[in-house]
């Protein structure tokens, strides 16, 4: 990384509020995070040296599982308490509802500055905000619906990359027939979810998934599309291996860099697993499209909690500085497999991946075929999400018809919004 630039960028913003550098380098921040596998740990790695470079003191929290779902957990107590973390790695509606309980901090001093609104896409911009005001700083846009691939598996059945559901298929029988396990799957509620949205968009498209997963409407959540929905799902299952129950996300990743299985269906961090362990995109490994149109959006961002302490405050302006900084924001998704929110950032360093992401994003913009992902919280609140979650993996672990499942969906999901 070149500091150089990013140092200018924080030092103007922590000028707004400090008035020597000396007290500038006393910002302490303590961030609270779930990023732990390899290729996070490395990119959450490139945010802690960089705030250090700057003369910051960075507490790391990181707290593995769920998802997600064991950091939450953990924040909810420490907010309790009255002692929240500085800074918080959430996302999509979470951001609105820890902001609507008055605990979060806003920074649109530093959003005016740097002018974020002309930097970030307009969708993405206001789920940072509350009420008009800049309470999160975006690190990154990932791609949920992602395929990926070993090339010498596939090859071994004659196969080249599905571009529909049919064909996905017709290559999975291949590859069982074979004695590969077709799909790398971890068996976690999340995950079953991410193999759910990603069929719910091939399959249903963008205007149905926005209208079943993101509207909650009932005629999309009983239709016949749901019912063709679960129907692919239920075909996914059966090229899961056996021992896939509670499987982490990165030993599936694993699995397909290992030639034990063809597929694996995940977002774009699963590409910092193959890069960390030195493998090449087009070579070693092979991305593309899950079948179906559009962009499954999931981003990663901090959310900044009202603290009592000047240093923490002090901190948490460098750090929303930091965050939005060109040089942060390649070399943290260079890292973490996802491309940059700060739509300003050159994608010259980025592999094919990456630039076949940019575009796909920009055309799913153009389009209206941008769609927030519901399994990784960017569509619904928590209570919603957790009734998606618990009837697909009912479904995946059991031989639930996908007449009952759709039956089963439709209902806890208006329960839940009562």
């Amino acid at each position: 990384m070149a500091y150089g630039r990013l140092s200018l960028v924080g030092a103007c913003a922590a000028g707004l509020l400090l008035s020597s550098t000396a007290a500038f380098a006393q910002g302490e921040v303590e961030v609270l995070h779930w990023w732990t596998s390899g290729g996070e740990a490395k990119a959450v790695g490139e945010l802690k040296d960089a705030y250090e470079a700057q003369g910051g003191t960075w507490v790391d929290s990181p707290i593995a599982g769920g998802g997600g779902d064991a950091a939450m957990t953990a924040l909810r107590a420490r907010v309790v308490a009255g002692d929240p973390p500085t800074a918080v790695q959430l996302k999509g509606p979470g951001i609105q509802e820890w902001a609507e309980q008055g605990v979060l901090a806003d920074v649109s001093d530093v959003a005016s500055e740097e002018n974020w609104d002309d930097k970030l896409p307009a969708v993405l911009a206001d789920i940072m905000k509350y009420d008009g005001e800049y309470v999160a700083a975006p690190v990154n846009i990932h791609r949920v619906d992602w395929l990926w691939a070993n090339p010498e598996v596939l090859a071994k059945v004659d196969a080249e990359m599905p571009t529909t559901w049919d064909e996905f298929n017709a290559v999975a029988d291949k590859l069982q027939e074979a004695g590969i396990t077709p799909l790398a799957h971890g068996g976690q509620p999340w995950q079953d979810a991410t193999l759910f949205e990603v069929v719910a968009l091939g399959v249903g498209g963008p205007d149905f998934y926005r209208k079943a997963l993101v509207e909650l409407d009932q005629d999309a959540l009983t239709s016949d599309t749901m019912v063709a929905v679960f129907d692919q799902l239920r075909k996914l299952r059966g090229y899961v291996d056996p021992n896939f129950s509670g499987r982490e996300w990165n030993l599936a990743t694993q699995m397909v860099m290992n030639g034990e299985a063809g597929f694996q269906i995940m977002g774009d961090w699963a590409k910092g697993e193959f890069l960390a362990a030195g493998q090449v995109p087009g070579e070693d490994f092979l991305c593309a499209a899950a079948p179906g149109d559009g962009f499954i959006l999931n981003s990663d961002s901090i959310a900044f909690f009202k603290v009592r302490d000047e240093e923490q405050q002090k901190g948490e302006k460098v750090l929303a500085s930091l965050i939005m900084s060109p040089d942060f924001q390649e070399s943290f998704n260079l890292a973490k497999g996802s491309i940059p929110a700060n739509e300003n950032v050159p994608m010259d360093d980025f592999d094919h991946c990456a630039q076949t992401s940019k575009e796909d994003l920009e055309a799913a913009i153009e389009s209206d075929s941008l769609v927030p992902s519901m399994a990784h919280e960017m569509a619904v609140p928590r209570s919603v999400r957790g009734e998606f979650l618990d009837v697909v993996t009912n479904f995946f672990n059991s031989d639930m018809s996908s007449e009952d499942a759709v039956q089963t969906l439709a209902t806890s999901i208006d329960r839940a919004r009562l």
